[in-house]
């Protein structure tokens, strides 16, 4: 006979994962539906759900029915103004308008419309200012990746919830007091927890009188407000906390920031605290030296690294001294007393007059009263040399420095300015000529009449 061949929908149904099964191979369990095992790739589906901001897909995907549909007998609230806008007083002062505007005839309602008058509502611009930058609040806006679904208004909101932490519903359905004193009143589970432990899904979770301390004022005991037994070992101690609030006082004791430095970071140190620390560095060098004159510690020349190689490679000898400084013979100078090289010369100022010229100068500069500067040895004759002449005879070397001196002597005689001086003198000369001549040209065309 043969066996009947399996479809591979089938196939496929019996290699399925449950939804128990899917939940113990992920991180995050809580986030496994019942069609999440019908994926290709059931574990990367749950791990891109357990991905930090990410948005999931909205729950409505898989409705028969339209979006939106079952809200159509719900009747929706009409807008009402946030708070900080209601304290302004502004809900009274138009309801107070408008029974004013109901009374009015059609005749006067008309004489309105044609003339309205403006500045109806005298409010207080002070209370409205408030109001909008002193009081406002921000509005309830829904969180990253949140999507709105049906009924979402409708759910308890349980991230402002936390537990542990009574209201005074629950303590009314509890049958617990919620005036004043009500923290005195142990809840009525305590008895139970004392008994059988903390609860598996809050460890971390502090519970007065199972691993904390009671509030003061309550005691132990089973009698009517009485917070019952604390839970110890055969040796009197707590078995799930600090239940008797001795704990807390020991870490106080011993210090919680012991040998944590409390000194700002990126402070300014102060002068005379460096100087300290200067001083100290000093005397610690000197401690340093006298240990080594003892011989206990090795002196750093001649160490051997492994491979049997000096790890300090040869290299050129530091030279005794090194001048950073320029100008060292004026340093020397000032030193011995001597006088110090002229660094420039002061050229003598000549007062002219200005005549007619626009641009003209009152101030020239004497060239020719200039002290020549004397090219004598003592000066000193800047002579270039190339590296292949460094071993030149002193023949050479003189006939090389007297070529030198006689090119300076040539430069310095081109460089004489009194010519240029005395031709740019004619030119304004000339200037001032032909501008006089023209003034009277003008004059005399002028004073002409018909």
């Amino acid at each position: 006979m043969i066996k009947d061949a399996i479809s591979k929908k089938k196939l496929r149904k019996l290699h399925r994962l449950t939804v128990a099964e899917l939940k113990q191979l992920v991180t995050r369990p809580d986030l496994v539906e019942m069609h999440d095992v019908t994926a290709r790739d059931p574990k990367l589906l749950l791990l891109l759900k357990a991905t930090r901001n990410t948005v999931p897909i909205p729950r409505h995907w898989c409705f028969k029915r339209k979006y939106l549909q079952g809200k159509r007998g719900i009747e929706k609230p009409p807008f009402e103004l946030p708070d900080f806008i209601k304290k302004t007083g502004i809900m009274e002062m138009r309801e107070a308008l408008q029974e004013k505007e109901d009374k009015k005839t059609m005749k006067a309602k008309q004489r309105e419309k044609i003339r309205p008058k403006m500045g109806k509502l005298g409010i207080d611009y002070q209370k409205l200012h408030d109001a909008f930058f002193k009081w406002q609040t921000k509005p309830k806006v829904t969180m990253h990746g949140s999507l709105y679904y049906e009924g979402k208004e409708f759910e308890t909101r349980l991230k402002e919830k936390k537990p542990g932490d009574l209201s005074d519903d629950l303590r009314l359905a509890l049958g617990m007091p919620t005036g004043q004193g009500k923290n005195l009143i142990p809840p009525p589970w305590l008895i139970a927890m004392q008994r059988y432990g903390p609860p598996p899904s809050y460890p971390n979770l502090k519970i007065s009188g199972l691993n904390a301390p009671i509030p003061e004022g309550a005691s132990f005991g089973y009698h009517p407000g009485g917070w019952g037994k604390p839970p110890v070992d055969e040796t009197g101690r707590p078995l799930y906390g600090d239940v008797f609030g001795t704990q807390a006082y020991d870490y106080q004791l011993t210090g919680e920031d012991e040998g944590v430095e409390k000194s700002r970071w990126g402070e300014l140190v102060s002068d005379e605290e460096e100087e300290e620390e200067e001083e100290e560095d000093e005397e610690e060098e000197g401690q340093e030296k006298k240990v080594d004159e003892t011989g206990l510690v090795t002196p750093a020349e001649g160490l051997v690294t492994p491979s049997g190689l000096t790890s300090i490679s040869a290299g050129l000898e530091t030279p005794e001294s090194i001048e950073l400084r320029k100008k060292k013979n004026i340093e020397d100078a000032m030193e011995q007393g001597e006088e110090t090289p002229q660094l420039y010369t002061i050229i003598p100022e000549k007062k002219i007059a200005v005549g007619a010229a626009i641009m003209g100068s009152a101030h020239i500069y004497d060239i020719n009263a200039a002290p020549k500067k004397s090219t004598t040895q003592a000066d000193g004759i800047e002579v270039s040399l190339d590296p292949s002449e460094l071993e030149l005879d002193e023949a050479t070397m003189t006939a090389k420095y007297e070529e030198q001196l006689r090119e300076q002597n040539d430069s310095a005689k081109k460089e004489d300015f009194s010519d240029m001086v005395a031709e740019h003198a004619a030119r304004q000369q000339r200037k001032r000529k032909k501008a006089a001549d023209s003034t009277k040209t003008n004059k005399k065309y002028k004073d002409f009449k018909f």
